[in-house]
């Protein structure tokens, strides 16, 4: 990272499964360590635009092992996250659709989520029902988002002013209408974060590019950009050359 540049950590699931979206519990307490003993300042997601050199934790779907691993983790090393809630889901299973390989996973339901709002974790919307967001009309878009964030403040009395893009699928319309509910947005765009950043389309950098732990030292090191966009650069074209298939 630049001194200009800031960083959006995406976990999914802390899980031995070795799938795409999970992290082993020990290789995510590790990094952690890491993380502590750099010296890099590892903030709240609404503060990342603001402090240079800044990390963000953030964590999708909610599942139940971030209650069983990365709460006591965190809360050790007193460092703020923000996780993205399905709230259809809440207290079930990761029955949406799934890409091969990722394992059938519990979600927390909402007395943990309670705990762990009170605990001081940020919770942020990612849908009721983990749709693809740009297929969708205007008005499912829009009641998405509105029954999602009114369902975590409910049940949790915290105020929702975070979203992720559920498979970060986002176009014009389904950004307008994320404007309209919350002053943050994340997709899967891999990337720093700049201080110019698009509020409602943060770029992350998903850590199963960094489960290696010599890698992740580097990227504390600011010494990671170059594979970073490498990799960037290899997805977006797997990406392309799907669509031409």
């Amino acid at each position: 990272m630049s001194a200009s540049e800031t960083a959006i950590l995406t976990y999914h699931s802390l899980d031995d499964s070795g799938s795409v979206i999970s992290t082993r519990p020990d290789v995510f307490d590790r990094q952690m360590r890491a993380l502590a003993d750099s010296g890099l300042p590892v903030v709240p997601l609404s503060r990342i635009r603001d402090e240079p050199r800044g990390v963000a934790l953030t964590f999708d779907d909610a599942f139940q092992n971030f209650f069983d691993h990365a709460a006591p983790t965190l809360a050790r090393h007193r460092f703020p996250a923000t996780v993205f809630v399905v709230t259809g889901h809440c207290g079930g299973w990761n029955d949406w659709p799934q890409m091969a390989g990722i394992p059938r996973l519990e979600l927390m339901d909402w007395p943990q989520l309670r705990e762990i709002a009170g605990a001081g974790i940020r919770l942020g919307g990612h849908s009721v029902r983990h749709p693809r967001m740009t297929t969708l009309t205007d008005s499912q878009v829009d009641e998405e988002l509105r029954a999602c964030h009114r369902a975590i403040e409910d049940s949790t009395g915290q105020p929702v002013d975070s979203f992720a893009y559920p498979y970060g699928a986002v176009n014009a319309a389904v950004r307008r209408a994320a404007s309209r509910h919350c002053r943050l947005a994340c997709s899967v765009e891999m990337g720093f974060v700049r201080a110019d950043a698009d509020p409602l389309c943060l770029p992350r950098l998903d850590s199963y590019y960094l489960r290696d732990e010599a890698r992740f030292a580097r990227f504390c090191r600011g010494q990671a950009r170059i594979y970073l966009t490498t990799r960037r650069l290899l997805r977006e074209l797997r990406g392309l050359m799907m669509v031409r298939s």
